[in-house]
């Protein structure tokens, strides 16, 4: 958005003019509006303003790690899971089809044929979990792609100027995901370095612009591990670093979900309350039922992709494994409940037999039966959190969601 200023004014009405416009918002290309507060929980409902859309939160945001969401077209992501942003992973792009292919297209959006919002990881993950092929210093990350063995350094500066080129509207710092379970000594080191080197990625983002005509903007990532102290420290570091929206890391790599909950909590208590928060990784759809509880916004997991490919189907009524022979003669619809078209017209029979017979089709029914129940889930909660039953509903849900049909 741009202020016009007449020649005729003098210089500090102009001044004045544009430092008006900057303080309201008018270059400030993303907005968190909160709508609603649970009155017995921290969960809230909201809006995340992008110049591709507006995100609806809570959210779940489908994973499309090498600039798709496997087996889905782009089309069913838009008109039968009604994905309000997907995520692009900025290790696997940076790889295949590499910065030139996707800066040739204009950035991912036209690559991939998407005009909704796209988050980028930094690869942060990926590199911690290629612990037998990476080193870590101070400078950044180097690493040997798994595609041919090839040398590779990542630097906060570097992966800030990755995801310019990749084009997301989200980018994300890049940070040490510490594994579990972590040593408290390594810990420290590790947020420690993560803050050191998210003043490079804010550095390095503040004084690089765009490439497609659009605004993005940057997420710093809390860590920690599990220990409550370096949580708080962590958190308070990244909510005085002021930036639009904040995330939540190095949670979901293994703790028992009471450990995820209480690091959870601790930190959206201490992140600033009028910004979105994304926790990275998580999860379960009774992971994200508790942490939108606690006051989580946005979410991400390869589990409902994941688990269809393997057969598991995730409904309002508890898990199918559609593999199970108790399938094979059930010709009720895959999700009678459900109000997409696939989980109307084929049935759990059908389904079974397209899995067992490895058919392609199988994992592209499944895929879009559990993203389209994440969306549901994520968009129910924000209703009953306007309506003032999330509370109850949560806490019915979360007892009905881990059965086992």
């Amino acid at each position: 958005m741009f202020l016009f200023v007449d020649k005729k004014f003098s210089p500090f009405i102009a001044l004045f003019l544009l430092l008006l416009a900057d303080f309201s918002g008018a270059y400030r290309y993303m907005k968190f509006t909160l709508q609603a507060n649970d009155t017995h929980s921290k969960a809230r409902a909201g809006t995340v303003t992008t110049d591709h859309g507006d995100i609806q939160t809570p959210i779940f945001m489908p994973v499309g790690t090498a600039g798709t969401v496997k087996a889905v077209h782009q089309r069913e992501l838009k008109d039968d899971i009604d994905a309000k942003i997907i995520l692009g992973n900025t290790y696997h792009l940076y790889l295949r089809p590499g910065l030139d292919i996707i800066e040739g297209a204009g950035g991912l959006h036209k690559f991939i044929g998407w005009d909704r919002p796209i988050l980028t990881d930094s690869g942060g993950y990926q590199v911690y979990s290629l612990s037998k092929v990476r080193k870590i210093k101070e400078e950044g990350v180097t690493f040997r792609s798994h595609i041919d063995g090839s040398k590779h350094l990542f630097t906060p500066e570097y992966a800030m100027d990755i995801q310019r080129t990749i084009g997301a509207d989200i980018i994300m710092a890049f940070d040490e995901c510490t594994p579990y379970p972590c040593d408290y000594k390594y810990a420290a080191n590790s947020i420690n370095m993560t803050h050191r080197w998210l003043k490079r990625c804010c550095n390095r983002f503040d004084t690089t612009e765009p490439k497609y005509g659009f605004n993005q903007t940057l997420f710093p990532i809390v860590q920690g591990s599990v220990y409550k102290d370096l949580r708080v420290k962590s958190a308070e570091f990244i909510a005085g670093m002021g930036r639009e929206g904040n995330a939540i890391g190095g949670l979901s790599v293994g703790e028992p979900a009471e450990e995820m909950y209480a690091m959870t909590e601790v930190v959206c208590d201490i992140l600033p309350y009028d910004k979105p928060r994304y926790l990275m990784g998580v999860g379960t759809p009774i992971n994200i039922l508790e942490n939108i509880a606690l006051g989580v916004d946005m979410f991400d997991c390869v589990m409902p992709t994941r688990n269809a490919r393997n057969g598991m189907l995730f409904t309002r009524n508890g898990i199918i494994n559609i593999g199970n022979k108790k399938w094979e003669n059930d010709f009720s619809p895959i999700d009678a409940e459900s109000d997409l078209h696939a989980d109307q017209v084929y049935s759990k029979a059908y389904l079974r037999h397209l899995m067992h017979s490895k058919e392609m089709l199988g994992a592209q029914i499944a895929t879009l039966h559990n993203l389209h129940f994440y969306l549901w889930l994520v968009k129910t909660a924000r209703e009953k959190i306007i309506s003032g039953e999330f509370y109850a509903w949560k806490n019915k849900m979360v007892t009905i969601l881990g059965n086992k049909l």
